[in-house]
């Protein structure tokens, strides 16, 4: 019989987080084996040639707000640009299309945005501790639909908003938590301007690939693609991480970087507390599609929302291929939508505009996908003071990481590096004390 491979750290998951993780631990002497069920790196970012350019399959933006992804960006020397600024916007309410100036619609969602941002900065006064405060079930219950539904507004600008927070989600409002939203606001320093800026205004101009790239480079970790892991098994002496290939591998400590909707896809022996467990089947509120179209003709720069009952809520121009544009698009429920479905995109996108031919369309869908099953992830309401203490408390000898399980900015390549980095510090403390 061949012996087992030993190493000092196994990581499940080569995104961002386990390539953060690999890294560190290695650079520090420790042998890490990266165990990775697709067969490239970047989790769920991808970048990839589509309508005749590389075009980004999930996760997009940058910008040096986020503390841990500009140290990444500084390190391997990237190079950022800005996406296009819009000349004009076109949203949706009260069932029919409206169509004005940036600081028009800015104007519209004010009232209801201030109030938000102002809220998150008292709930949320260290953004990288989102428990501090005790009270937090107060908000903790509600969605962004109950906030909106409460506050004093128009019922133009209640709709608009809460579409907007929709598209922020990726999901309905209906299961968006407001306080993740809060979040996210108050990491942007309580200025919602500046978090949209920040949440969508600036991209790499290689792709996330290329990052993922220059990290996975910078480690001497053992990265192997291709390879499901179904099985971790934990003894006094560590963990026994098998494949679905038949493959066994020894670890002192491992770290589990998977999509909180598929953590349950492992068996983990002993079993995953009751919390983590409840937590995965609950799922996140994203549940949404990202999909890129490519029109004819030179499209000036606009902007369009609408509300969450629409199969696309947000869509704007990102770049220009051979005389054509290409636009980015995005709906809160995939299931009522495939991404690469070119006549029920173009049927989508014509609730705004109905005078663009849709040339092609490509897209990946997430939620399908058999390693993800989620979009960027973000919490229902309940989910931050229910689950997430738990869900970053190790389990044995296995740590979890992941943009899932952030303390700061969830649901982006931030939140990933951060989480990668905090596991990572935490192995290195346990392998030092055995």
């Amino acid at each position: 019989m061949r012996s087992m491979e030993s190493y000092d750290v196994v990581i499940v998951g080569a995104g961002f987080a386990g390539l953060t993780a690999a890294r560190e631990l290695s650079r520090r002497g420790r042998s890490v084996a990266v165990l990775e069920a697709r067969d490239r790196i970047g989790g769920r970012t991808w970048t990839d040639e589509r309508l005749g350019r590389r075009l980004e399959m999930g996760g997009t933006w940058v910008h040096w707000l986020q503390p841990h992804t500009w140290s990444e960006i500084t390190r391997y020397g990237q190079a950022v640009e800005q996406s296009p600024s819009s000349e004009e916007v076109y949203w949706i309410a009260d069932g029919a299309v409206h169509r004005g100036s940036p600081a028009e619609f800015d104007a519209l969602i004010e009232r209801g945005m201030d109030r938000l941002a102002a809220d998150s900065r008292t709930w949320f006064p260290l953004p990288y501790e989102p428990l501090l405060r005790e009270d937090l079930d107060r908000i903790d219950h509600q969605s962004v639909a109950d906030y909106f539904g409460r506050l004093d507004l128009p019922p133009a600008e209640r709709e608009v908003n809460t579409g907007v927070w929709a598209e922020h989600f990726n999901g309905p409002a209906s299961v968006s938590g407001l306080s993740q939203a809060m979040r996210w606001c108050a990491a942007a320093s309580g200025d919602w301007r500046l978090l949209h800026e920040a949440t969508s205004g600036y991209r790499l101009v290689e792709g996330t690939a290329s990052l993922a790239a220059a990290m996975a480079a910078d480690s001497d970790a053992d990265v192997r693609l291709g390879t499901i892991v179904t099985a971790i098994a934990q003894d006094d002496g560590g963990a026994t991480i098998t494949t679905a290939g038949g493959t066994r591998l020894a670890a002192r400590q491992v770290i589990c970087t998977l999509p909180l909707n598929v953590l349950a896809t492992i068996d983990f022996r002993p079993a995953l507390p009751a919390a983590k467990l409840a937590a995965s089947a609950e799922r996140t509120a994203s549940q949404g599609l990202k999909t890129w179209i490519r029109v004819r003709g030179d499209v000036p720069p606009f902007t369009g929302y609408a509300p969450d009952d629409h199969d696309l809520t947000f869509v704007r121009p990102e770049y220009a291929v051979d005389g054509d544009t290409v636009l980015v698009a995005f709906g809160t429920r995939a299931h009522d939508l495939d991404p690469t479905d070119k006549a029920g995109v173009a049927r989508a996108l014509a609730a705004w505009r109905p005078d663009l031919e849709v040339v092609d369309v490509a897209g990946h869908n997430w939620m399908t996908d058999e390693f993800s099953r989620e979009t960027w992830p973000m919490q229902r309401p309940g989910q931050l003071t229910k689950y997430l203490a738990a869900l970053q408390r190790p389990h044995g000898a296995v740590r979890f990481a992941g943009s899932d399980l952030a303390t700061g900015w969830a649901g982006f390549i931030d939140g990933a590096v951060e989480s990668g980095l905090r596991a990572a510090r935490e192995v290195a403390t346990a392998l030092r004390g055995s």
